[in-house]
């Protein structure tokens, strides 16, 4: 992955004489994309989210007989593209901060991705909202952690709204909304396909049936949260200088802070053994998230043909 990493650790060496509790299972990532020109380099960006499309538009069997073919690839990823939903403007941020979350969850963390989340909700007839993306990072030769994602795309990421991304992040932590991801899991082909060992693909199966109690689930599950977002200080940027750095690392982490401030107070009371749980704060700051959202819907829009 080309962006740069400015902030990645544990919450609790970039704050270490935080009140915050407990903290020791939150991390903070933090990316920007560099300049060119003395502007924002933004088609680098636009080829990330092109490059992982098909990772959550297209299923395992898609991508692996599309193999080789990118332009058939990028076709059939825009045909499963939702766009025309009702939420129109905020539908469209969504759906791509989702294939940036794909984008990132690959190339950063090594995942796998076993429910390609927008190929899933255009092709069956269950729309209930679950996360924004599945995935199983495997650890060592025998074992797995499961990764569940929220992704948004927001003009501010200030206090304001960071209250609607505590909320959905609570509602995808419910759990029959657990067992619902992780059923979708084992109904679909996508983790056969993409675990070689079949003796951990069994592993994997068994422990998320539903006769397995989600308490046994939690300290193996990571939620991942990605606030792709519209920032002044990237839209006044000309460089990827060290001023620009120390201002988005600073800025990222009191965002940090606040988001994980909330949260604890909302939710760690509400939701069983959630000390076990690993969240992972990602944050992206981009210069116009209008601009961005129209260039890629018109590109949609050309690759539906």
């Amino acid at each position: 992955m080309d962006f740069e990493i400015l902030i990645n650790d544990d919450y609790l060496n970039l704050v270490q004489n935080t009140e915050l509790t407990p903290v020791d299972n939150k991390t903070v990532l933090s990316l920007a994309n560099d300049f060119e020109d003395e502007k924002w380099r933004r088609e680098k960006f636009e080829n990330f989210v092109w490059d992982n499309i098909a990772l959550t538009a297209l299923s395992a069997q898609e991508r692996e007989k599309l193999a080789g073919k990118s332009a058939s690839t990028l076709r059939a990823a825009a045909k499963n593209l939702r766009l025309t939903d009702k939420e129109g403007d905020k539908g469209k941020g969504s759906e791509l901060a989702e294939i940036v979350l794909y984008g990132i969850m690959h190339h950063h963390y090594k995942a796998l991705p076993v429910v390609p989340k927008i190929f899933y909700k255009q092709n069956t007839q269950d729309n209930a909202k679950g996360a924004d993306s599945v995935h199983i990072v495997l650890e060592g030769d025998d074992g797995f952690s499961l990764w569940f994602g929220e992704a948004k795309f927001y003009n501010s990421i200030e206090n304001a709204r960071l209250s609607s991304v505590v909320e959905s992040v609570g509602n995808s932590l419910k759990t029959e909304k657990l067992k619902k991801e992780n059923s979708i899991i084992t109904n679909m082909a996508d983790v056969d396909r993409l675990v070689e060992n079949k003796d951990l693909v069994a592993k994997i199966k068994l422990a998320l049936s539903p006769d397995n109690s989600m308490d046994n689930i939690k300290p193996i599950l990571h939620i991942s949260i990605l606030l792709l977002h519209e920032c002044t200080l990237t839209a006044k940027a000309k460089e990827m200088g060290d001023k620009y750095r120390e201002e988005i690392r600073r800025y990222h982490l009191d965002r940090a802070t606040a988001y994980f401030k909330k949260q604890i107070e909302e939710l760690s009371d509400k939701v069983a053994k959630y000390s076990s749980i690993k969240f992972h704060i990602i944050l992206f700051p981009v210069p116009d998230r209008k601009e961005l959202i129209d260039r890629f819907s018109n590109a949609v829009t050309h690759h539906k043909g």
